[in-house]
């Protein structure tokens, strides 16, 4: 068991490349990668943490937790398109890194939790199961455990969980989230006989089942600039809120308000770690335990909220608030920027081999 006062986890899962495409014109390349938006949300409520990501040489980034870099191989690199042709979000994968395989992982000590956060197919089953030898508790991504990807463009399907080779791990897990989207390739109610099941609902916020009970968890308002990367940022929080003693209904609100803050900014969040204490100390007015007894989640209210919890949101809110006054003032969501849009109608080719050929807007390319 890990003896320090602060928790100590272990986040698994590639860093990437993104390539933002609006109206079929590249508009912005940004670090990728759900380790990369988990890793600042968790250094932005101080958890210790340890990250195991692999990339290539052509890693174009400076992350606060630095990469394997494997001379063999090129980063994973996305290209996510929006606009027309694309109504909602189209995502490809254009290349993967190597895969993260059990001798990357520390033999030890113990680890208070893990996160499991592919994206690429980087997370064999393998893997995750010497992730659940080595942390107390796991809390695990669905995407990177369904996903399959296209041969000939790369484009994202998935296949059902019962069927993706990681199946009878899912006793062992604690927590394990879906976007509404990908819940339909999990069998919810098997599912949560087994651990706790979040879902994802963008901006009608979440739920939560385990065991016999249910609730539903309010939204944030955000004005959409760029979604990648939400689900990922709500699992941070919500990880953090766990781990911190929350309730679970206060830790999926605190997923659901780093989600919203997600949406707003293209690539992981830059966020001020100042106005953010204001969100600890909410934090730790709300914490109920050093660790939540996941034994007794069959206890856990079917609908109800922890006292209080309307407090807890307008806190959440205020917070909010003084944060995107911060990201508005220093243009900080670049995608939708006039700026950024007349830059785009600058004809640019992107190359199967390389993150691009010609410039494009880089975005906060050193976080």
């Amino acid at each position: 068991m890990v003896t320090d006062t602060k928790p100590r986890g272990l986040v698994v899962g590639n860093y990437c490349h993104d390539v933002l495409h609006r109206d079929g014109l590249p508009v912005a390349q940004t670090l990728g990668g759900a380790a990369s938006f988990v890793s600042v949300i968790l250094d932005a409520l101080s958890l210790p943490f340890l990250t195991v990501s692999k990339v290539g040489p052509d890693f174009a980034y400076s992350p606060t937790h630095p990469p394997i870099t494997i001379p063999s191989s090129q980063t994973t690199l996305f290209h996510a398109h929006f606009g027309s042709p694309h109504p909602d979000r189209s995502l490809h994968r254009i290349r993967a890194c190597h895969p993260i395989r059990p001798s990357d992982l520390p033999d030890g000590p113990t680890f208070a939790f893990g996160m499991a956060v592919g994206v690429a197919g980087e997370i064999l089953p393998e893997t995750l199961h010497k992730m659940l030898e080595i942390c107390d508790r796991v809390f695990v991504d669905v995407q990177g455990l369904i996903r399959r990807f296209d041969s000939r463009d790369g484009s994202v399907r998935h296949v059902a969980l019962r069927e993706s080779g990681f199946h009878h791990l899912l006793p062992r897990v604690a927590f394990l989230k879906a976007s509404a989207d990908e819940a339909r390739f999990v069998d919810v109610e098997e599912a949560r006989r087994c651990c706790c099941v979040v879902v994802t609902h963008g901006k009608d916020g979440s739920e939560v089942f385990c065991g016999n009970g249910a609730f539903s968890v309010a939204p944030f308002e955000a004005e959409q600039v760029d979604p990648t990367g939400a689900g990922d940022c709500f699992l941070g929080g919500f990880a953090a809120g766990i781990v911190r003693g929350l309730a679970v209904p206060d830790a999926a609100l605190l997923g659901n308000f780093f989600g919203a803050l997600a949406v707003a900014q293209v690539g992981p969040p830059k966020l001020d770690f100042g106005l953010l204490q204001m969100v600890k100390d909410e934090m730790h007015k709300r914490k109920v335990q050093d660790i939540p007894d996941l034994e007794r989640r069959d206890e856990w209210p079917e609908s109800q909220k922890p006292p209080e919890q309307d407090q807890f949101y307008v806190s959440l809110v205020t917070a909010k608030a003084i944060i995107m006054c911060q990201i508005e003032e220093s243009g900080r969501n670049l995608l939708s920027s006039p700026k950024v849009l007349e830059q785009s109608n600058v004809k640019t080719r992107l190359l199967v081999n390389s993150v691009h050929e010609e410039k494009i807007p880089i975005v906060d390319a050193k976080p």
